[in-house]
């Protein structure tokens, strides 16, 4: 069985000994910084001590003082302020973030989410209109409206003003809008463009606080809504959103916000939450409203005092989570037919008049981690057009490639890891081809699309309790983040067993080190792999602590086993 190829990250030997001396850190934490492009002594010192708050100044956005202005005089002057946010996770939190807070100040506010199936993404004439005859005068989006000219030119010509508070890519110039806050703006001089549109939520909400008050709701007790949507969006957990993160899962662990507990019940989720708890547990539920129902369901969950109502949106929208797994998983199923078992091209492109358009974008995800390549699903609708999710791999700008496309798409918008298109069926062929052809002039001669990044290669007997207790300091993980992962060759294999739903359970030992246990979910067996028991092996691992019958010892998490060259 050919195994994936393992990257090992290089170092400098003179900054990774700086680390090691002015810090006093393992050679492997100094390693494992200097692959996320630490290499700095003060880098290294911020990414090590606790994390304090390191916002930056919300007025270096663009437009912020047009925005919290704007904002200021229709909450004082009693205005209907329309929030109009994505179906997405992120875009339910940031809504529900901003109605929060200005409920908070007495304004006379409203949530609107398009419906993925009937309207798609993005703004919406027909919305904005239908906003305007209730009486909205301000609409304020969450990731969306970048890039939507018609729609603001409308908007303007009605008398209604919008406030673009987004963090997709922008296309040739912005729309004519009171305000687009927006970090990838070329004018910016905000410090860190990484925010998702829960994160640019927050920073309007702090600069409305610094100017104008905060009123009945803390800023600060917002923060667990910016960690849903900051996992939930797949953006680099660097800078600001790693204290977003970090302070955000304290919050969701010791159950601040009555609809989260209600779902964290639901999921069966009774620990301290992660960000796995966020992306396989609570994201999941809330996303499934908005792929098969109505996504305010996932805003009046996360926006309700009332303990009654968080269960039994909860409870609805485990329904709809179970009926969405049912689904993908049939779409899973067709689409690995359709793959095949010959070699797997650099990118995928699937389409069928079959599937459901609300589940494409986990499809696409499940695909990519299964087999480590940028995945583009698309469903035909009865008039032909096509409307599509994309995913990428780290390192390959996914919004890149697709705009390279461009001439052959009705339409598109994302950003590097994640986009939406639409296209009409009889271009789909071709859109293959090129996208196909664009992921392989990156790839080159590198294996960086299915390749296993391996932080350091290390010696058995240098992976401790003091390592494991150095790593969990560069917590929260995820995207630019991803949990530091070791390689360590030439182990003897003393015990392989198969255990629960086809785990591979080992136990080695590296020369004359102690034994170590290693666990490898759904991996199977040895035999499984093609490999023996009899014969030396080599480990791609993350080291955690596992806590059993009172003991605590590190174990290997295994990320991948092949069979030793240097024994």
């Amino acid at each position: 069985m050919k195994g994936r190829q393992w990257i090992v990250n290089r170092v400098n030997r003179e900054q990774h000994a700086a680390l090691v001396y002015s810090l006093s850190i393992s050679p492997i934490t100094a390693s494992v910084l200097m692959a996320r492009g630490v290499t700095t002594i003060e880098q290294a010192s911020r990414w090590l001590s606790p994390l304090h708050a390191i916002l930056h100044d919300p007025f270096l956005l663009p437009d912020m003082e047009k925005a919290v202005d704007r904002l200021h005089k229709a909450v004082s002057d009693g205005e209907l302020v329309g929030f109009y946010g994505d179906y997405d996770v992120d875009g339910i939190s940031a809504t529900s973030l901003y109605l929060t807070f200005f409920q908070g100040l007495g304004a006379n506010v409203r949530a609107y989410i398009p419906h993925r199936v009937r309207e798609g993404y993005g703004l919406h004439e027909g919305a904005l209109r239908a906003l305007w005859q209730e009486g909205v005068r301000l609409v304020v989006t969450s990731d969306c409206g970048t890039n939507a000219h018609h729609e603001v030119e409308v908007a303007n010509r009605l008398g209604l003003d919008l406030v673009i508070t987004d963090h997709h890519q922008i296309e040739a110039h912005l729309p004519p809008a009171q305000a687009v806050l927006n970090p990838h703006r070329p004018d910016s001089t905000y410090p860190f463009k990484g925010l998702c549109s829960g994160g640019v939520a927050y920073k309007v909400v702090q600069a409305y606080s610094q100017k104008y008050g905060s009123g009945d709701v803390a800023v600060d007790c917002l923060q667990d809504l910016v960690a849903l949507a900051t996992v939930a969006d797949v953006v680099p957990l660097l800078d600001e959103n790693r204290w977003f993160v970090r302070e955000g899962l304290a919050q969701i662990s010791r159950d601040a916000r009555c609809g989260i507990r209600a779902l964290k019940q639901v999921a069966g989720v009774a620990r301290a939450c992660t960000t796995g708890t966020i992306a396989f547990k609570l994201a999941p539920r809330i996303n499934a409203a908005g792929r098969l129902a109505d996504a305010g369901t996932g805003v009046r969950l996360l926006t309700t005092e009332s303990e009654l109502e968080a269960r039994m949106l909860a409870e609805q929208l485990e329904r709809l989570n179970r009926d969405r797994q049912r689904i993908e998983e049939e779409i899973m199923g067709e689409a690995l037919e359709a793959i095949g078992t010959a070699d797997v091209p650099v990118a995928l492109v699937l389409w069928s008049r079959r599937w459901h358009v609300g589940v494409v974008g986990i499809v696409a995800a499940r695909l990519v981690e299964r087999f480590h390549r940028p995945a583009v699903v698309v469903v035909v609708n009865e008039q032909g057009v096509g409307r599509g999710s994309a995913r990428g791999v780290w390192g390959f700008d996914l919004y890149e490639a697709i705009s390279a496309c461009r001439g052959l798409l009705e339409g598109f918008g994302g950003h590097p890891a994640a986009a939406g298109l639409t296209i009409k069926e009889s271009c789909l062929s071709e859109f293959r081809d090129r996208f196909v052809q664009i992921a392989s002039s990156w790839v080159g001669d590198q294996p960086e699309l299915s390749g296993l990044h391996v932080d350091a290669e290390v010696n058995l007997r240098e992976v401790n309790q003091q390592l494991v207790r150095e790593l969990n300091m560069l917590h929260p993980y995820g995207a630019g983040n991803p949990e530091p992962t070791l390689a360590v060759r030439n182990l003897s294999v003393l015990d392989s067993r198969v255990v629960g739903d086809s785990h591979l359970k080992l136990r080695v030992r590296h020369g004359n080190s102690m034994p170590f246990e290693g666990i490898g979910f759904g991996m199977g067996s040895l035999a499984d792999l093609g490999l023996s028991a009899e014969r030396p092996v080599d480990l791609a691992f993350v080291p955690e602590m596992n806590h059993w019958n009172g003991l605590d010892r590190v174990q290997l998490r295994i990320r991948d086993v092949k069979l030793s060259q240097t024994g």
